[in-house]
């Protein structure tokens, strides 16, 4: 039986990718900051770890106690929405902090079992905001296309070793509490100037029906851990 360790499970994409792989019978480490219990279904196959992915001591006490896996999710990330003028530097280091190198330093954790086993699957969920840019996302959008990069160039690193690096890239998800939890980053992120092309970006999404569910950026996370074959990039959900 396969083991595969997700970062940010509490919500989201994290918790819906958790849960389908443990439907599937894997065996699931569902890592999360403040970890509940209640969020997945009780299972022998089940372990919830804490982790704090901009946290070095947490990476590394999670992954010791995780032992050997076979695919890490980064998933873990923070939102932020905002014209430029209105986000902080402070705010910028903290989305960059936990979306990028939150990745690579728990790429780079597991990476000497992975290397050592000559096995291993490494799976980086961005956005598709990378492909396609909408304004008012520039801090958040820079962050996502690092790790892009990042990914493409750290899987030609890693073929001698049999290690596979994939990335899913899901569109916008309102039904997740992702917009929620970014709400405390994005006070005063809209100055005067920029609030007529708020509105119109607001409005346009208001009445766009084409959106991305959180089972498929599950089903896209499965298909890169079990398919060889599959490509280096996959978008996840109806608007990508």
């Amino acid at each position: 039986m396969k083991t595969v360790l997700v970062t940010g499970c509490s919500s989201g994409f994290g918790l819906e990718t958790a849960r389908y792989f443990l439907d599937r019978d894997w065996k699931v480490i569902a890592t999360m900051r403040t970890p509940r219990e209640d969020l997945l279904p009780r299972s022998e196959h089940l372990r919830v770890l804490a982790l704090d992915v901009t946290d070095p001591d947490s990476i590394r006490r999670a992954v010791e106690a995780a032992g050997q896996i076979d695919v890490l999710v980064n998933n873990a990330g923070i939102g932020v929405l905002g014209a430029l003028e209105g986000i902080s530097m402070a705010t910028a280091r903290e989305v960059f902090e936990t979306n990028t190198l939150g990745t690579i330093a728990m790429t780079q954790a597991v990476l000497p079992q992975f290397r050592l086993r000559r096995a291993g699957i490494v799976i980086n969920v961005t956005s598709s905001v990378t492909l396609t840019p909408l304004p008012l996302l520039s801090v958040y959008t820079a962050s996502k296309a690092a790790v892009n990069a990042f990914t493409e160039s750290l899987a030609l690193e890693l073929q001698q070793f049999n290690v596979r690096v994939n990335l899913v890239l899901p569109g916008r998800a309102p039904s997740t509490r992702f917009g929620e939890n970014a709400q405390a980053r994005m006070r005063d992120s809209i100055p005067e100037a920029y609030a007529g092309l708020a509105k119109s970006v607001f409005e346009a999404w208001g009445q766009s029906t084409a959106v991305t569910q959180a089972v498929d950026v599950a089903e896209a996370v499965w298909r890169a851990a079990n398919d060889a074959s599959c490509p280096l990039r996959q978008t996840a959900g109806a608007d990508t």
